[in-house]
């Protein structure tokens, strides 16, 4: 796994400072354990110490933007879909059924040192829960992870509908059956 001193005066590295944590590797410890929850303000790089919490999106940016801090560039941050399905997401099972649906793509953060995929988002997160449904994978920045997340998914959505025509459902109910299996995800 890749680690770095953290060694910058940086906001970011500040915090995790404060926190007695000097290396990348305990600081993505610790934010892989922070609890798995939405937040209010994204935008906002410090929100999961705020919240005391965060999601795919705002854990990884955070720590993306460590790496960044630190002079370590060579991190990157992905944006992935990938088809989550009663195998790999058995907390949306209900909703799927209750849809008549057999998977749901579903976009997700996480953070990628050459070839090796690593996933802090929850404590027993692992790349091997979504990486063999993963069906697009592009590098973004951490300012990405609001606009330009939720359309690319949009984006996705809209063509995975046009060519599953068996599926009766438009692209706004897709995207609340969507809300709804993330609702699960945080029970």
């Amino acid at each position: 796994m890749v680690n770095f001193p953290i060694s910058s005066n940086g906001i970011i590295s500040n915090r995790f400072l404060q926190l007695g944590l000097n290396h990348f590797k305990s600081a993505a410890e610790y934010i892989q354990f922070l609890p798995y929850k939405r937040n209010a303000y994204k935008e906002n790089q410090l929100c999961v110490f705020e919240n005391l919490g965060g999601t795919c999106s705002t854990k990884h940016s955070l720590l993306k933007n460590l790496a960044l801090e630190n002079n370590f560039p060579e991190l990157k941050l992905m944006l992935g879909i990938f088809l989550m399905n009663e195998s790999n997401t058995s907390k949306i099972a209900t909703v799927l059924k209750k849809y008549d649906l057999k998977e749901m793509p579903e976009a997700h953060n996480y953070l990628k040192y050459q070839n090796e995929i690593l996933d802090f988002t929850r404590k027993n997160s692992s790349p091997e829960n979504f990486i063999h449904d993963l069906v697009e994978e592009i590098e973004i920045q951490p300012f990405q992870i609001t606009d330009f997340k939720i359309q690319h998914h949009r984006n996705f959505l809209k063509n995975y509908l046009m060519e599953n025509s068996a599926i009766s459902h438009n692209l706004e109910t897709f995207w609340k059956i969507r809300e709804e299996c993330i609702l699960d995800l945080q029970q």
